[in-house]
């Protein structure tokens, strides 16, 4: 059960959100959730607590990997039933603490039902230890609304735009991946015309190093983003066998639609992606989105004869090839509302009821962790994927043996995604030259002769290699970005 907690302590931002809500006459609420229990499986945090917290509980007993199964189906189910039994009400909120339904229609507008104005408070990210079961409910404007906002994030004219004219972006940094990281997000920015919101997940030594970062980047470039910290974290239990599941952390990405509750949708991307296309023409692909559609993937393989999921794969996966989870765009608003079909239970369920199981079910079975979970998902709903090309995730794999991205030879390659470390090692030289060219541009100087042409030179000597025969692919799109910002 959630309780709250009543906060009586002085703040002089406490006083200018109490004099905003009283000149807009809307109604305050002092004592929103600040501690307190939490759902099943995720943890209470106090605002002192940090990720150390997220451990499994004391006094788990061992069981069977059926045994498991069966009881985190158990569990998810009594969950359901209580849930319904309450008509949906979270225990422990008022009746006029209840947000507002949820929409049914394509992403693209978002949560934009409502006036801008009616959502003042809720444009501000949730604060860097107020998980989504904290948040407030829409319909107040709440004196923690502002003070336990992410302080962090530069208010800037990106901030004030209205939400359709923004696109969202979460990535997940473990490990050495600080400068990987921020030459993506400096790959997004070059090329965006309209705002973005970076939703940054990251292990808490890697926290104050972001900070600096991208606080250091020219006003100019400043203006055009904002962006969110949050420390890594899982249901508590499990949560070592989540965070280790393939790579550091991967496995965040699963959880971003029950931890970023008021985020409609999302892209989310790996690390070692480069945008050679804006943004927002990726995030323009939810309006095409139709009504059972709640995700986006590019497929794993185009070419079947060296697939690995119809190779290799003991478990279910989508379509002939799979789908690679590199770059996946989410109507999160739908994946937290939807109910999924599975081959472990005749009865349909959420999103999060049904990760554990899987995980459960199929850990021994799984070789590319939460990418495989999803494949499992997405097999059993195909309806529910939409299918984007190869150019919007364009891998080693898709020139390796020959160019076999059909859509990048015709329009060139829109996203780069160095997979298998090529960044940063000399098997494929040519994704090593555009990863190297965009980190080594500053700011503010010109593209086409400090980022264009001296990519172009040094693509020249790759030629030995399959990928640098194709390479001219790598900056077809890349010289129509550049022109039109």
């Amino acid at each position: 059960m959630m309780t709250s907690t009543a906060s009586t302590a002085r703040h002089p931002l406490r006083d200018s959100c109490l004099a905003l809500c009283a000149s807009l006459h809307l109604p305050v609420i002092t004592g929103f959730l600040t501690t307190g229990s939490s759902r099943r499986g995720w943890p209470a945090l106090s605002p002192t607590q940090g990720p150390s917290a997220l451990a499994l509980p004391r006094g788990v007993e061992e069981m069977s990997l059926g045994d498991r199964t069966r009881s985190q189906l158990d569990s998810t189910l009594e969950d359901r039933d209580e849930w319904a039994g309450r008509g949906g009400r979270i225990a422990g909120r008022s009746s006029h603490e209840g947000g507002h339904a949820l929409r049914k229609r394509p992403g693209v507008l978002g949560l934009r039902d409502r006036e801008w104005g009616q959502n003042r408070c809720k444009s501000l990210s949730v604060s860097y230890w107020n998980p989504y079961w904290r948040l407030p409910a829409d319909d107040v404007c709440g004196v923690n609304c502002l003070l336990e906002s992410p302080l962090r994030e530069k208010l800037s004219p990106a901030t004030r735009e209205p939400k359709n004219e923004r696109s969202d972006l979460a990535v997940v940094a473990c490990g050495p991946r600080l400068e990987e990281t921020l030459t993506m997000l400096k790959s997004a920015i070059l090329f965006s015309k309209k705002p973005l919101h970076f939703y940054i997940f990251a292990e808490d030594e890697l926290h104050d190093s972001f900070r600096t970062a991208l606080e250091m980047w020219p006003v100019a470039i400043r203006t055009k983003f904002t962006f969110t910290i949050y420390p890594i974290m899982f249901p508590e239990e499990n949560a070592s066998e989540w965070k280790k599941l393939f790579k550091p952390c991967a496995s965040q990405r699963l959880f971003l639609p029950l931890i970023l509750k008021q985020v409609d949708s999302l892209l989310y991307v790996d690390t070692d992606i480069l945008f050679l296309r804006p943004v927002e023409d990726l995030w323009g692909l939810l309006s095409q989105f139709n009504a059972s559609q709640l995700a986006a993937m590019a497929p794993e393989h185009e070419e079947p004869r060296i697939g690995w999921y119809n190779r290799f794969a003991r478990h279910p996966y989508y379509g002939k090839t799979g789908v690679n989870s590199g770059v996946m765009l989410m109507n999160m608003t739908r994946i937290r509302e939807r109910l999924f079909k599975n081959d472990m239970t005749a009865v349909a369920l959420r999103w999060e009821e049904i990760l554990m199981p899987l995980l459960q079910k199929y850990k021994l079975n799984i070789t590319w962790g939460d990418q495989d979970l999803l494949n499992i998902i997405f097999h059993h709903n195909p309806e529910s994927l939409y299918m984007f090309p190869c150019q919007w995730n364009y891998r080693p794999d898709h020139c390796i043996y020959g160019s076999n991205c059909q859509q990048a030879e015709e329009e060139g390659v829109f996203i780069l995604h160095g997979n298998r470390g090529v960044y940063h090692n000399d098997k494929q030289p040519a994704f090593r030259a555009v990863y190297e060219a965009v980190k080594q541009y500053s700011f503010g100087e010109n593209m086409v002769t400090s980022l264009l042409q001296p990519l172009e030179a040094e693509l020249q000597t790759t030629t030995q290699t399959y990928c640098g025969r194709s390479s001219h692919l790598f900056t077809k799109r890349l010289k129509e970005s550049i022109r039109s910002v």
